[in-house]
């Protein structure tokens, strides 16, 4: 969760503003289909947990879109967390607590972060190894309430298999810099999910050859 990539043209990182915060290219593409997907999953009111916010553009549209729903930005990186909190403050927006600093493949903080009504995961799973990411579904699942949502969005391979020659090149590029990581397979993903005791609601195909997995606490 804190290794530093040296990320493709592919991959669209953040550009800081003057005021200091941070926009990604690829959150104002996917703003709209991600709402839209946890609008549709998300209880009404509640708490919400994001988890690897980045920018803070995405935490500040749902909590915009979700205003029953009291969300609780995070981050490792401490110039993300700053962006994150100039965004909602920006915004106006009461129902976003400060964000913090959560390593979210560090075993225990679901103890701590515990009774969550949703969780949200966006593009990360094919930056970190796949020991890190059983750890962040494992984690999540103990952190969610009775009932609550999991929803995570991204690029993800189906059957093995990368579906366009952009996401190959790009999968390829992220296991050239380390072989530990790369495009997660969806049939893994549903097996991690369902080995933490969660219910798979929904596999639902998104825009740019992304995916996106609901899953739900019993």
């Amino acid at each position: 969760m804190t290794r530093k990539l040296t990320l493709p043209d592919t991959h669209s990182l953040a550009e800081r503003s003057e005021d200091g915060r941070l926009y990604a290219p690829s959150a104002a593409r996917n703003m709209g289909y991600i709402c839209d997907l946890v609008a549709e999953h998300a209880p009404e009111t509640g708490t919400a947990l994001e988890i690897a916010s980045g920018s803070g553009e995405h935490v500040c549209a749902l909590a915009h879109r979700l205003p029953g729903l009291h969300w609780q930005p995070s981050d490792p990186d401490p110039e993300r967390r700053r962006s994150i909190d100039m965004h909602a403050h920006a915004a106006g927006l009461s129902n976003i607590a400060p964000a913090i600093d959560l390593n979210a493949a560090l075993p225990g903080w679901s103890q701590t972060h515990g009774g969550q009504d949703l969780i949200l995961l966006v593009n990360l799973l094919h930056l970190i190894p796949e020991p890190d990411v059983k750890a962040v579904i494992a984690e999540a699942a103990q952190a969610l309430s009775k009932g609550g949502i999991f929803v995570i969005y991204g690029p993800f391979l189906r059957d093995g298999e990368t579906t366009s020659e952009g996401d190959a090149k790009f999968d390829a590029s992220l296991r050239a810099q380390d072989p530990a990581i790369g495009y997660k397979d969806d049939w893994d993903v549903i097996d991690w999910l369902q080995s933490n005791w969660l219910d798979l609601v929904q596999v639902v195909e998104m825009p740019a050859n992304n995916l996106a997995f609901v899953a739900r606490r019993p």
